[in-house]
């Protein structure tokens, strides 16, 4: 680790290899993925559809650049407008990237339609869009900002309540950005009455709506996009982390009248939307609709909040289980990070956010009956000194079909 700058405070853990929702580690021992890669492994590791599909277009064309025409790009485009409701597509490499797009269309759509001084960003509370310079500049937690201010002046940050959007709202405002669900947050919920607000607000006041996906959209909540649960259509959705199974691929989705604002040169990327990321991620979208994951993971996410909030009337720690699908947060009365390491002794690989929330976001193919298991051992860990809490073995993994007995 001498060579790598120290920003991600690691445990001593090295994963070799995984397949569904078990990942195995450098010294054999196997772990249940409820982090899913930060929401990436919708399809657990190794799913033999997704290895084929690699292994075929890595055979043929791994980059050609947008300077030229591949045979997966547009297919993939044309699948995720369906699927939203858009018309347009912006390939790139990741949710910041995304939402770095978004920001630039929504600026050059102000300045297109002659009015320069429509240059201000409203976003929320809680909010977290991303690393680079603008994305940062709209992600609420000023610890992650201060460091590298001054950034992106004129953005607004307002509670997620109705009352505030009439205040924020103005002639300069640009776009206002939501998360459906704010995963960084605290797995906090967007009431349905406010995402309509705000597409009412966006109308009155000419501005865009931008919603940012990454983490809860492409089926993570049991539908593809969590701002349909609303019955709204924002002007942009922004999308990343599923789509390609862990290869790099992002995309800006726009309704059409945004266009003729991204024009030739007013934007790109060099790797964004190549050939081996567009063929697995309309591999993905295929195997999400074929194998009805949509709805077994409606299935699954209610089994796993289910088993919690029963854990949570016995167990006065756990405050509160919320989310949607398998976008779960479960908040504690103290600080995850000691809870997670014992968690990993138990076995289970879990994420956080806001200190005190353990943030689940596992495969979409992940066995229901383990949410029980998991259930169990967080109220043992939380109602008990962790000193006492002994690891205890997992049920077995499903039998590997490749005979790989590493």
């Amino acid at each position: 680790m001498s060579h790598l700058y120290p920003l991600y405070p690691r445990p001593d853990i090295t994963l070799v290899r995984g397949e569904g929702s078990r990942v195995w580690d450098d010294r054999g021992r196997v772990y249940v993925d409820l982090i899913g890669g930060i929401a990436v492994s919708a399809l657990g590791h190794a799913h033999p559809r997704i290895l084929a599909a690699i292994e075929e277009q890595a055979g043929r064309l791994l980059h050609g650049s947008n300077l030229f025409h591949h045979p997966w790009q547009e297919p993939l485009a044309a699948r995720l407008a369906a699927l939203t409701g858009l018309s347009r597509v912006f390939f790139c490499n990741s949710g910041s990237e995304s939402v770095e797009a978004a920001l630039k269309l929504s600026r050059a759509r102000a300045k297109g339609r002659g009015e320069p001084r429509r240059v201000e960003f409203v976003a929320l509370e809680g909010s977290f869009h991303g690393r680079t310079a603008g994305a940062l500049s709209v992600t609420s937690n000023a610890a992650y900002r201060a460091p590298f201010e001054p950034l992106l002046p004129g953005v607004t940050f307002i509670p997620p309540e109705e009352r505030a959007l009439a205040a924020a709202m103005s002639e300069r405002t640009a776009a206002l950005l939501v998360e459906p669900i704010q995963g960084e947050g605290g797995v906090r919920v967007l009431p349905d009455s406010f995402l309509r607000a705000a597409r009412e607000a966006c109308d009155e006041a000419g501005a865009l709506l931008i919603a940012d996906e990454i983490q809860c959209g492409l089926g993570r909540t049991g539908d593809w996009f969590a701002y349909q649960r609303a019955k709204i259509l924002p002007d942009l959705v922004c999308i990343a982390k599923p789509l390609a199974c862990g290869l790099p691929l992002g995309a800006l989705i726009g309704r059409e009248e945004t266009a003729e604002f991204f024009g030739p040169g007013a934007h790109g990327s060099t790797f964004g939307g190549g050939p081996l990321a567009c063929r697995v991620g309309i591999e993905f979208l295929s195997v999400v609709q074929e194998e009805g994951l949509l709805e077994k993971v409606r299935i699954a996410g209610e089994r796993a909040t289910s088993a919690l909030r029963a854990a949570a009337s016995r167990c006065p720690a756990i405050l509160d289980v919320r989310g949607r699908g398998l976008m779960i947060g479960v908040e504690i009365d103290r600080p995850a990070t000691a809870v997670l390491e014992a968690l990993r002794e138990r076995g289970w690989l879990a994420g956080s956010s806001r200190q005190t929330v353990i943030r689940l976001l596992p495969p979409f193919v992940i066995e229901p009956e383990l949410f029980e298991r998991f259930a169990a051992d967080l109220e043992v860990l939380l109602g008990a000194d962790a000193a006492s809490f002994a690891p205890s073995p997992l049920p077995a993994a499903p039998a590997r079909k490749n005979g790989d007995t590493r």
